[in-house]
């Protein structure tokens, strides 16, 4: 069966877009979703419409055609326009390993992995903020004498030696200015 062969050719739907390839070519990276549409009997195993002859993923069609390339070229290229944690999942459905993206796009790939890892250096980032813990933990024991630190803590909390009966209002400020600004304070707020 060549590849001009009619019947060596498949229709895929990712999301309502149509790509049409030819079985060959998905059996370039075997063990993967797409290669297995190239088995005689995927029609059985996948959402397939027999009345026009294709297959149907209910998927991001702009990561998709990526994929494709990769299937016809063998080189995996990341999208700018496309945030790593989302083609990190797309890879991961179509049963592709992260590590095959190019040397040219892996710094595009893992700048959410780094913006991570990042946050949690400075001790989780936003997600942790709303810990009651907080005070004692990140600014120190306020019983050990030293004045700096004490002022230091009082400036972090938006408390000041001259507010005098400043109210609960600016105890809780931040942590409800957070609950509506940020999503990823805690459960609460997504």
């Amino acid at each position: 069966m060549g590849q001009g062969d009619e019947k060596d050719r498949v229709v895929i739907n990712v999301g309502g877009i149509r790509h049409q390839t030819y079985r060959s070519t998905l059996r370039t990276l075997p063990g993967t979703r797409l290669a297995w549409l190239a088995e005689p009997d995927a029609h059985s195993h996948f959402d397939y419409d027999a009345q026009i002859d294709e297959f149907f993923f209910d998927r991001h069609p702009g990561v998709f055609a990526h994929i494709l390339n990769y299937y016809r070229t063998g080189k995996l290229h990341c999208p700018a326009d496309v945030c790593g944690p989302l083609y990190e999942e797309e890879l991961a459905f179509w049963g592709i390993d992260e590590t095959d993206v190019e040397p040219c796009c892996w710094m595009t790939y893992r700048q959410h992995r780094e913006a991570e890892e990042a946050l949690d250096s400075f001790g989780g980032g936003p997600a942790e903020m709303g810990n009651d813990d907080m005070d004692t933990e990140v600014l120190g024991d306020p019983g050990d004498g030293d004045e700096e630190l004490e002022m230091t803590k009082r400036l972090a909390l938006g408390d000041s030696p001259d507010a005098k009966g400043s109210g609960l209002w600016q105890r809780w400020q931040r942590r409800v200015w957070a609950l509506f600004e940020d999503p990823y304070s805690s459960k609460y707020a997504r």
